[in-house]
């Protein structure tokens, strides 16, 4: 499977729909925007997108992170049809709902970094468990990938003031590894570091 086409699937339970975690497009930008206004979101972000030409330019950076095999970036659709709740293509596919990363190539201002991931969730989508079981998708598909060095661990860091993000965390088997001094002006606050190994429990 080429970086162009990578996509995760993730099962339906018996009270949601399933996922499916397949790369950004051009025709995405709409909801990318919108999630982008909202202020809790903004909040967390160091970075935000103001309009649609941010946007695509986004997107295209994604690809390109994708094509180079340093980061995978993947947007977080509910499948709304075919059997068990899958269905392949668009047709199956409503807009949207959040942003799951994989970010192989270690951050190299941070001594003793690891490979990253990184998520959020439009409002509309939260309180469903869908943060939880894209992170948990990409995180077995990022130890178990083909990539040419496979992680051994997987790192993940929010403000410690970001309490529903560090309940993802733990949920996904990313144990709180230590708290991180504030690294202004990208970090005003402290932040947690959790860390997953590709002997962690994975998400029930």
């Amino acid at each position: 499977m080429t970086p162009a086409t990578l996509t995760l699937h993730v099962d339906p339970t018996p009270s949601a729909p399933g996922l499916t975690l397949r790369p950004w497009r051009p025709d995405d930008v709409g909801a990318l925007v919108a999630a982008h206004r909202d202020p809790q979101l903004r909040r967390w972000m160091v970075t935000g997108l103001e309009g649609e030409e941010d946007a695509l330019r986004w997107i295209e950076e994604q690809e390109a992170g994708r094509v180079n095999g340093a980061c995978f970036s993947f947007a977080v659709v509910e499948q709304t049809g075919g059997a068990g709740g899958r269905s392949e293509g668009a047709a199956g596919e409503g807009r949207p709902l959040g942003h799951v990363a994989v970010r192989v190539e270690p951050d190299r201002t941070r001594p003793g970094a690891a490979s990253e991931v990184g998520y959020w969730v439009a409002p509309e989508a939260r309180g469903r468990g869908i943060a939880a079981r894209a992170l948990d998708a990409a995180s077995r598909w990022a130890f178990g990938s083909r990539l040419p060095t496979p992680p051994d661990r997987l790192e993940l860091l929010h403000s410690v003031a970001n309490h529903a993000s560090c309940a993802v965390a733990r949920k996904c088997g990313y144990t709180l590894d230590s708290v991180l001094p504030p690294f202004p002006p990208l970090f005003p606050a402290e932040g947690h570091l959790h860390v997953r190994r590709s002997t962690s429990i994975t998400l029930a």
